[in-house]
């Protein structure tokens, strides 16, 4: 079993439609998937039409004896399942503080599922905390989403010295660029800036994309709904390059 995270500590930088898109691309190559909505927004969920079981608290989720087998949900699509996301995640970071072996709690559970599925999929939170730590912990790959700014970039900085202070192994960092309107000059000159100081970037680039925004209103992936357009051809190709490795 493979463990992909899409994470970013800066939100709004198109995390889960990468997430939602790469789960779809994973069970169409033909692995059954379980993508991991981690965010107390529930987009994810709310994309795939899901809404979190009545009995579905963070506490649940991570404790002795977690009930998460119970929550996952099946998508409409075959071999897709989905565990939700609840609002009682927002309290994540206090439950984990006041337990055992608090930074391996996540990875714990994602073991108990290992013999269900090939593949899973983690929307994360956009936040630097002990959540954030217990994905550092269970992630094989952390796929990070840049938006061509100079902001976007400090943030990455931030999470790479993050990764070397704390002994995290930085070669699990994938970054790559999303959201890039090649119109904006400034987008121009981040992505060719980084492309020449960053081993670890990706090729792959996934374009603003008015399609993607409309996942939305389809709630469903872009590679379902209009998978010749660009933006889906990105997808793909990214999971592709992600799995090639």
């Amino acid at each position: 079993m493979s463990i992909i995270a899409c994470y970013s500590s800066k939100g709004g930088v198109g995390k889960t439609a990468a997430a939602v898109n790469l789960a779809y691309a994973s069970t169409a190559a033909g692995n059954s998937t379980l993508l991991i909505d981690l965010d107390q927004q529930g987009a994810a969920s709310f994309y795939f039409r899901i809404r979190p079981p009545k009995k579905l608290r963070a506490k649940r989720l991570i404790g002795k004896n977690n009930t998460a087998y119970d929550s996952i949900r099946e998508t409409d699509f075959e071999a897709l399942h989905l565990l939700p996301a609840h609002q009682s995640y927002r309290n994540f970071d206090a439950l984990l503080d006041g337990m055992k072996k608090s930074h391996t709690r996540l990875k714990a559970l994602i073991d108990e599922l290992s013999e269900e599925y090939d593949q899973v999929i983690l929307d994360c939170p956009p936040s630097l905390s002990l959540v954030a730590e217990n994905i550092f912990q269970a992630a094989d790959t952390l796929l990070v989403p840049l938006v061509p700014t100079t902001l976007s970039l400090r943030t990455y900085e931030q999470l790479k010295e993050f990764f070397e202070d704390s002994g995290y192994k930085r070669k699990r960092l994938r970054p790559f660029f999303s959201m890039v309107d090649k119109r904006k000059r400034l987008h121009q000159h981040v992505v060719s800036q980084l492309r020449h100081t960053e081993k670890r970037l990706l090729q792959t680039s996934i374009p603003y994309s008015a399609e993607v925004e409309a996942m939305g209103t389809h709630r469903e992936p872009v590679l379902h709904f209009a998978p010749r357009h660009p933006s889906s051809i990105a997808f793909e190709t990214l999971w592709e390059e992600v799995v090639s490795e």
